[in-house]
């Protein structure tokens, strides 16, 4: 039950839902819900109004532009990612992340701009959206703002986006030819939530060395994150099994990993390594396809 009153608001405009957002002391965005409302039945948190971005019919389009970036609309549900031919044709590591997000419900029901918003550590879509180097276009009072995946995510629930602007889609650049993608993960028993996630987007030249590496983590750190030790390794690589062993691990590289109930910090940078294997060994796979 919610105890505390606030305002509530349904825009059929992203410039209305901005404007909105200003009116009130705290106002708080909501899509799916799956993140805001289980705080507010907590008591966590008590916005003054909240904005409601469901009539927003644009911000669900699922499309494919001229020059082949796939724009993904914050309204998307983890389901219609998952089920989407040109994402699972284009970006299979996000299909599969979309995929892995909690149960049935969930993914009918939670978005993928309310994901990135929120920014939880152990959420499954923030590592491909860092392996396929996407950007964020969020709208606020001064317009239009394009933010880069990997300058986005800061710490636990942290991120860039202003507190009055709202996330409008998610832009990923058209792959380039013999590219293969993988997502990779070992869920929490009762949650669903990722104890350790890894997104593997690796792109071949002709002569089949690796020309392209991206390999991201969640769930392993405060915020998710790019391996670049990983990549590094790989890029230029015959990604031969051996080139996959090395890559992997270094996957866990620097980072100071989380420790919690489900698995300590060491656990998680073992896991790490293991589902980093896995998911570049599928990415390659489907890369030489």
């Amino acid at each position: 039950m919610i105890t505390h009153p606030f305002t509530y608001q349904a825009p059929s405009t992203i410039e209305e839902a901005v404007q909105q957002l200003g009116r009130t002391g705290e106002t708080k965005v909501i899509a799916g819900g799956h993140s805001l409302l289980p705080l507010m039945k907590l008591g966590l948190a008590q916005p003054d109004g909240v904005v409601d971005l469901r009539r927003i019919a644009s911000l669900r389009e699922i499309r494919t532009e001229a020059d082949g970036t796939i724009a993904i609309g914050a309204l998307a549900t983890h389901r219609e990612i998952t089920h989407d031919q040109t994402v699972r044709a284009q970006l299979i590591a996000l299909a599969e992340a979309a995929g892995a997000v909690g149960d049935l419900q969930v993914r009918a029901r939670g978005t993928i701009g309310g994901s990135l918003a929120h920014a939880d550590p152990a959420a499954d879509e923030p590592a491909a959206v860092l392996a396929y180097d996407a950007i964020i276009r969020a709208v606020g009072p001064k317009g239009r703002r394009d933010i880069k995946a990997g300058d986005y995510f800061k710490g636990v629930f942290e991120t860039v986006l202003a507190a009055n602007e709202i996330i409008a889609e998610i832009r990923f650049p058209a792959p380039a030819a013999r590219t293969g993608g993988a997502y990779a993960k070992f869920a929490h028993p009762a949650s669903g939530f990722a104890v350790t996630g890894v997104a593997a987007v690796v792109t071949l030249k002709a002569d089949g060395s690796v020309e392209r590496a991206a390999i991201a983590v969640t769930g392993a750190a405060a915020a998710a994150y790019r391996a670049t030790a990983a990549e590094k390794v790989f890029t230029a690589s015959r990604g031969d099994p051996k080139a996959i062993a090395n890559s992997a691990a270094k996957a866990a590289d620097g980072i100071t990993a989380l420790s919690d109930l489900a698995a300590s910090s060491d656990y998680r940078k073992h896991l790490v390594t293991v589902y980093a294997r896995r998911a570049i060994e599928r990415a390659v796979s489907r890369a030489r396809a």
